[in-house]
């Protein structure tokens, strides 16, 4: 079996390699003639994979991406050849939160601002908006969700705002996916029109897809005194980025939020697990055996939990600053796939241990999601 995966999926070697014979490949170079004899194809969110890339392929019995969003994949056409195919949602949602907190973090030492304080309008519900509501919730950060999709399912019983009135709040987190037909199209769902009410005040973060913000829009109002703190992790147009955007964005990253190593190799393990049931055989390797230790793996904190704790501990596990030192270095000389490809290991909260003597508020590091 020909298994051609994305070279920067983290483990693909230790989970794919006893099923076929390996092919790594850079995603945004693949094309037709690359994937010819490909019967599995795993890719992530830069591959297009459509008629075009799969016209000469007459064997391809699986296509998988290791990412949440789909908006890559024309599932359409891998339905008319009956090709099955699998995602994996939220695969690392816990990391885009995490990015999020640790942006909110630096942001509230950067300006003075009481974190604890803020009001968060967080856009789309789904897996990655649910897992920041829960760290939000473990710091008692009020916050609102607007979801106009799950808003309308008998099934999700959450108390859902209208995109206005998330748009009010001191900060405004996207997670929508990228859709530009249905009712409710997240294609620039943040115009001009949306973005011109923005205030000084505000923290605007993308952390989702690069073509919900009107980009050329916002460097407008940008350039025209706009005020309202961005921070930007996806870019309209990837990899051919609004450059002089970046110089207006507190915060500026390669579309890494996602990119913790949890979260990367989760992605990997999922596309395994359906790769298994899809050739019927037992799926006999996890992802909690092939993570490593991580640098510092255990900390006793022996004081009562507050603020100045919570920006010590998510800065020791993640700090956005390095990555946003990284882009500004490197997007002029070495450019956006690059700086994607060379990622540095990046752990989520749950790689360490906290333990607390006993404190009123012990229990929080571990609903931000801390191991015990």
């Amino acid at each position: 079996m020909n298994i051609y995966h994305d070279e920067n999926m983290p483990f693909a070697k230790e989970f794919f390699g006893d099923l076929g014979t390996l092919y790594p490949f850079a995603g945004r170079e693949l094309n037709a003639e690359m994937v010819e004899n490909a019967d599995v194809l795993l890719v992530r969110s830069i591959t297009k994979v459509n008629e075009s890339l799969l016209a000469n392929n007459k064997s391809l019995q699986f296509v998988g991406t290791a990412t949440i969003g789909v908006d890559h994949i024309d599932q359409t056409y891998l339905k008319s050849r009956d090709v099955p195919f699998t995602s994996a949602p939220g695969c690392n949602a816990i990391s885009v939160a995490e990015y999020v907190l640790s942006a909110l973090v630096v942001m509230s030492e950067r300006y003075l601002i009481d974190l604890f304080s803020l009001k968060v309008g967080i856009v789309g519900a789904g897996n990655t908006g649910t897992r920041l509501s829960e760290k939000l919730s473990a710091l008692g950060i009020e916050y609102v969700m607007c979801d106009p999709v799950l808003a309308e399912s008998p099934n999700d019983t959450r108390n859902f705002v209208s995109l206005d009135e998330a748009l009010a709040c001191d900060v405004i987190s996207l997670h929508v996916p990228l859709t530009q037909d249905g009712e409710h199209p997240t294609y620039h769902l943040l115009n001009e029109t949306k973005l011109k009410n923005l205030t000084s005040e505000q923290i605007l973060i993308n952390a989702c897809r690069g073509e919900v913000i009107d980009n050329k829009a916002l460097l407008q109002l940008k350039q025209n005194g706009m005020q309202t703190k961005l921070i930007l992790d996806v870019w309209e147009g990837e990899p051919n980025l609004l450059h002089p955007l970046i110089e207006y964005a507190e915060i500026a990253s390669a579309h890494i939020a996602g990119y913790s190593l949890e979260g990367k190799a989760r992605g990997t393990e999922m596309l395994y697990q359906a790769l298994c049931k899809q050739l019927n055989i037992p799926a006999n390797k996890a992802l909690k055996d092939l993570l490593p230790s991580a640098s510092i793996n255990s900390v006793e904190l022996k004081q009562e939990f507050d603020g100045i704790l919570l920006n010590q501990l998510v800065k020791m596990v993640y700090d956005v600053r390095r990555d946003d030192g990284i882009f500004r270095q490197q997007i002029n000389t070495q450019g956006f796939d690059h700086i994607r490809k060379t990622y540095p290991a990046r752990r989520e909260f749950s790689a360490v241990t906290v333990s607390m003597n006993n404190q009123a508020n012990e229990g929080v590091p571990h609903r931000l999601g801390f191991s015990k």
